[in-house]
């Protein structure tokens, strides 16, 4: 190979490298490319245009079966339902609000008040009538899924060919080939392997990480003998970010198979639960999405213990409601599902947007138009709640989840271009309705609290007019009606926090409160958990009322990875991150305090916990207070007291990559090995120019002389990109460690 006769070129002794692969390395890396294109879809974002279009009958829907119109004419009858109860609910609490008012007519501030309330009393309906629709699912259990009535014990033959795709850019590296193999041998030990191929997408920029990645692919086939089965494929051009590297994955190969089951570089997904997922696509010809419900697990500080909580009481009560109304027109949350690749392909090429970033340019949340693509072609989108097997990590700090937030903010909101276009059905309208309303409501909510202590104000610094309507015998006398509020209030709290004690009954109605740690337990983790979300939730108010103004002001964000492992967070970060909220809510305090001392009081609940921000920000990430909790049996879920198989594959899988030391520059470097892996995978490619060749020349020098610490990230990015640079320091440094071996020398630092 390159190393040795580099090493006969300068007539030196045979180098110590012995390649674990031959020249084929590239070729096991990555199959034979079999091409197709991915059309982009036409999005007709102006209504007037798509109506004249449909007139003109020169835009066809897609035609759907008799089980499709089955199906449909039940979503429409439930949605109709939930659209009638939030209606009317909204109705009769809006006409309350206007009731609260002292006098009969309404200035401007208490007329903006009544229509920000009606938008978010709403909100707060729909989502409390979609719980007690997924509270009367899993209590009676009067519906099966459509997509998932393969019964379990089915074990007919697979015909399909399913790829396994783990998109990642600057992840953990140990983290993700860890899941990777723990899916692997779970996958094996169902006996199906041969129906599935595993491939890890990456976009990552650092060229010290890409070294890791190869790395541990290559350990990863070694320890599995998953050569030829586990493929790893590095993009230089890293276009549309996750979107672009599935689409370029099924630009290369997606003709090779029939579906793919997408990951997240946290995902965690049982062989069984694939090869069900397999099945079901398999049964359900007119299926082009699959979306399993993962369990968050794996965490251990007291914020993401209480998420993951929350998610497991919570989360299969809110995806039946959603079910309830979706049905075939359901959720794809871009990972942990399954697609059909032939739908895929004919429909879901994603074009971009006219303008510029952030409401412009490559859609971010892709998977939400990715599903109503999917159904506009015809096909249908299912949400298998009721499948197990299926898990994710959740952000270990609340800083590291508004970091999330603020990405996930500015691809909601470029949704505002989308609602409105032609050729997507009414549940995906009303998915991406939802989406833009889980950040804008925050917006509201502030503007709510501003309009509150506007009339706050007017009414302290105005003059009482009791004759507006000009000369009369009889002025007009305000009227307070406090039983109105009263009542106004313990109805919103009452939507509020009903569906999460209606979680907990549901678990004890189907007699699953021992998975929890019992019901004393189970029941005072639900209450504490209430309490940590209503002190958290003025914190989120803040911060997503910001993301979505600077959306809407054009302000875009870089995009970086998530936190794979619990981090705590320092005073210092709580401090900067939090310091703004902080002033604001202090001096939101002492005005309203000082315009009426009387009414400040219901300012505390939403400014107190603002001014205790950084406190709560530091505390919640403190691993030491998860594991105490963890210890007294709160915030316990199923998957601790007993764990999954695929949970403790990974553990075990995690525990062996742990104890390596070298990364990157240095272990390509050092290790025969990693350098034989690097270069076989790269090609063998260096640079022509002597000008390059005599710029790499003069860093190699500068690492013999004076350290790998030496370079510069680009500069090592300049050496790992250069496979003669790079053999030839290996060469260098193996003659010069031998003769130090036998004193106990070190690798470089």
């Amino acid at each position: 190979m390159r190393l040795s006769k580099l090493a006969a070129r300068e007539n030196d002794a045979p180098t110590p490298a012995r390649p674990i692969l031959e020249a084929n390395l590239r070729l096991l890396s990555m199959p034979q490319v079999r091409r197709l294109s991915i059309p982009p879809s036409r999005l007709e974002r102006n209504p007037v245009r798509a109506l004249l279009r449909k007139l003109s009958r020169r835009e066809r829907q897609p035609e759907a079966s008799c089980e499709n119109r089955t199906w449909r004419r039940v979503a429409y009858r439930r949605r109709a339902l939930i659209a009638v109860l939030v209606l009317a609910q909204t109705a009769a609490a809006t006409w309350s609000l206007a009731k609260i008012f002292p006098y009969p007519w309404l200035n401007g501030v208490e007329t903006a008040l009544i229509a920000v309330f009606a938008i978010l009393f709403s909100w707060i309906s729909f989502g409390f009538w979609t719980a007690i629709a997924g509270f009367v699912q899993l209590c009676l259990r009067v519906e099966r899924l459509a997509a998932t009535e393969l019964p379990p014990e089915d074990a007919s033959p697979l015909r399909s060919k399913n790829a396994v795709l783990m998109p990642i850019c600057n992840e953990d590296t140990d983290r993700v080939f860890a899941g990777l193999e723990a899916i692997y041998r779970s996958v094996a030990r169902t006996g199906y392997l041969a129906h599935f191929d595993f491939y890890a997408l990456s976009d990552t920029g650092d060229g010290e990480t890409v070294v890791d990645e190869e790395m541990a692919w290559a350990k990863t086939c070694k320890a599995v003998d998953g050569f030829g089965k586990i493929f790893y494929r590095h993009r230089k051009n890293n276009i549309k970010r996750k979107s672009g590297n599935i689409a370029d994955f099924l630009r290369r190969w997606g003709a090779n198979y029939d579906h793919m089951i997408v990951l997240d570089a946290d995902s965690l997904i049982a062989g069984a639960t694939m090869v069900r997922l397999a099945r079901l696509m398999e049964r359900s010809p007119r299926a082009g999405i699959i979306q399993s419900l993962p369990v968050t697990v794996n965490r251990e500080s007291l914020f993401g213990r209480a998420q993951q909580f929350a998610g497991r009481v919570y989360g299969p009560m809110l995806a039946a409601g959603l079910h309830y109304w979706q049905l075939g027109e359901s959720v794809y949350w871009g990972h942990n599902a399954i697609l059909r690749v032939e739908a895929f392909v004919k429909n879901c090429g994603l074009s971009r947007l006219p303008g510029r970033p952030p409401l412009g340019g490559d859609i971010m949340s892709h998977d939400f138009v990715e599903a109503a693509l999917m159904g506009g072609g015809g096909w249908e989108v299912w949400l298998a709640r009721d499948l197990p097997g299926s898990y994710e990590e959740t952000p270990p700090t609340l800083l590291d989840e508004l970091k999330r937030d603020r990405r996930w903010c500015q691809g909601n909101m470029q949704h505002l271009r989308l609602v409105l276009a032609s050729g997507i059905r009414g549940g995906h309208r009303a998915l991406f309705s939802m989406g833009i309303m889980a950040y804008t409501s925050a917006l509201f909510w502030a503007a709510f609290l501003t309009l509150t202590s506007a009339q706050l104000a007017i009414e302290a610094i105005s003059t009482p007019n009791y004759f507006p309507t000009g000369p009369s015998l009889f002025p007009i006398w305000p009227q307070w009606h406090p039983e109105w509020a009263l009542a106004l209030l313990s109805t919103t709290a009452a939507l509020l926090f009903v569906p999460k004690f209606l979680s907990l009954l549901a678990i004890l109605i189907n007699r699953r409160r021992v998975s929890f740690g019992g019901i004393l337990r189970m029941t005072a983790s639900v209450i504490l958990e209430i309490g940590l979300s209503a002190l958290l939730a003025p914190i989120r108010m803040w911060f997503h009322a910001q993301f979505v103004l600077l959306t809407l002001i054009g302000r875009p964000i870089k995009w970086g990875p998530q936190p794979r492992r619990d981090a705590e967070t320092d005073w210092s970060q709580a401090i900067r991150a939090h310091g703004a909220s902080i002033v604001f809510a202090a001096f939101w305090i002492l005005a309203v305090f000082w315009i009426n001392p009387a009414a400040s009081w219901w300012v505390l609940p939403v400014a107190l916990p603002m001014i205790f921000s950084a406190p709560l920000s530091v505390y919640t990430s403190k691993v030491s207070l998860g594991r105490a909790f963890k210890k007294s049996g709160l915030f316990l879920i199923p998957e601790e007291l007993d764990p999954p198989e695929i949970v403790r594959g990974l553990r075990d899988a995690l525990a062996e990559r742990n104890a390596e030391r070298l990364r990157g520059f240095i272990l390509a470097a050092v290790d025969p090995e990693a350098l034989a892996v690097h270069g076989g995978i790269m090609r063998g490619k260096s640079p022509r120019s002597a000008a390059a060749v005599e710029r790499n020349r003069e860093l190699r020098e500068k690492v013999l002389s004076d350290g790998p610490k030496s370079l510069s990230a680009s500069e090592r990015a300049r050496l790992l990109n250069d496979a003669d640079s790079m053999a030839a320091l290996h060469v260098a440094l193996s003659r010069r460690r031998a003769p130090d071996s036998e004193n106990g020398a070190a690798a470089p630092q």
